[in-house]
């Protein structure tokens, strides 16, 4: 362990702290840490929703979930050109850039229009964490465009013209070219990117009910999570696999056959896969809540323990996991390590593979647990899961807490 702290000290801290202060890494990071209260408010909404599966009479709260989490690409949109004109210290750029990567955005998921095209029609889901992809591919290639155009002017340096002025017409030949190839591909080739990105994880259907499937799938879950880009944009793929699998069990069972189906969201949701969050991320909200010298992730810690408790880790990941190479790491090994543990403790009997539907994903661990395969192998399959996990984020935890330590005293 000793040699291994000193490697992630000496060899893996330094490239990761190179890797840390890229500036995309640094631009994504930091427009991800913005959006973090809508985060924190939607995954409140979320606590506040579950006495209603129990009183009907329970007011449903999630249109403020709706437009809080329910906005996130919209607002990483605008923030990507923001903060990358700001980086770049093109500063009068900011807000035009930020514009018409929304613009751009909202073009890219294909709005329906009326005939007389008076009023348009936008998928919801998609402005939320669905639209992820499309927003940070719009941004980057926002802020690219802007950026080439940085010192670009129709006027010369002493021109009497109002600096305000000069810039509106400054920033329409970029606004033109973005909005141009946005209507190319659009409006003329009738490309829809939202469809072409999900057609991606389409061969993802096959096999997923496999070790190397499952196993997989999960790893790519916590991969583009990684990235702040929520694994609901797999949801269209994942969601009628997971269903059909349990539903299988179901038929399965009835008939007097064992249950065969790993991949649902009962295993990975509610029994096993992830305690705390996509990514198993409970050791590591209760190690920034009881072990963090930072006062940040300690505050941080104190702030995502109880949404963790029900599974509900957007407030921790975004906060320290996301474009943060110290943690991402160890993310990705969970997505590995975790998933084949599961497979194998199903599959060799410790635990019964569940056969109802459980959708109820917040209940606490290893409540869940219980309710989806009552038995003690079951909880001892979940407790050898904690402690895998727990040992392999301890290692690069307590090499960022020593960094933010460090970051606290400079400041």
């Amino acid at each position: 362990m000793n040699k291994f702290m000193d490697f992630l000290n000496n060899k893996f801290a330094p490239k990761a702290q190179v890797v840390g202060n890229n500036q995309w890494i640094v631009t994504l990071k930091n427009s991800v840490l913005e959006v973090l209260p809508f985060i924190l408010v939607g995954s409140v909404v979320s606590l506040l929703n579950i006495p209603g599966n129990f009183w009907k009479w329970w007011p449903d709260f999630s249109p403020v979930s709706n437009f809080t989490f329910g906005l996130l690409s919209i607002f990483v949109a605008f923030l990507v050109p923001f903060n990358y004109m700001e980086f770049k210290k093109l500063k009068k750029q900011r807000i035009i850039a930020g514009l018409t990567s929304v613009a751009l955005f909202l073009m890219l998921i294909n709005p329906k229009f009326t005939n007389s095209g008076a009023t348009a029609s936008f998928s919801f889901s998609e402005f939320g964490a669905g639209g992820m992809f499309v927003a940070i591919i719009v941004a980057i290639f926002v802020s690219l465009i802007m950026e080439g155009f940085g010192t670009f002017s129709f006027f010369s340096e002493d021109t009497v013209i109002p600096d305000f002025v000069t810039s509106w017409f400054d920033s329409m030949l970029p606004i033109g070219i973005i909005i141009i190839i946005g209507w190319l591909l659009v409006d003329v080739a009738h490309f829809n990117m939202y469809n072409a990105i999900q057609s991606i994880f389409a061969p993802l259907a096959t096999g997923a009910d496999t070790i190397y499937g499952f196993t997989f799938i999960l790893f790519l879950d916590c991969f583009i999570y990684s990235m702040g880009i929520s694994g609901w944009v797999l949801s269209p793929i994942t969601q009628p696999l997971m269903l059909g699998g349990i539903a299988a069990n179901v038929a399965a069972v009835a008939a007097g056959n064992p249950a065969t189906h790993v991949f649902t969201s009962e295993v990975i949701y509610s029994g096993w896969a992830w305690i705390g969050g996509v990514g198993c991320t409970m050791p590591l909200a209760l190690m920034m809540l009881l072990m963090a010298k930072s006062q940040r992730l300690k505050a941080l810690g104190k702030a995502c323990i109880v949404p963790s408790l029900f599974n509900i880790n957007e407030p921790l990941v975004f906060g320290t996991v996301v474009w943060n190479p110290y943690l991402m790491i160890p993310l990705w090994i969970n997505g590995i390590v975790i998933p084949i543990i599961t497979w194998l403790g199903l599959k060799m009997g410790l635990a019964a593979i569940p056969k109802a539907l459980m959708q109820m994903w917040y209940i606490p661990f290893p409540i869940s647990t219980w309710i989806v395969s009552p038995s003690v192998g079951a909880i001892i399959l979940m407790a050898v899961i904690f402690v895998v996990a727990w040992v392999i984020w301890f290692p690069f935890f307590k090499v960022y807490d020593g960094q933010v330590v460090k970051e606290e005293a400079k400041n």
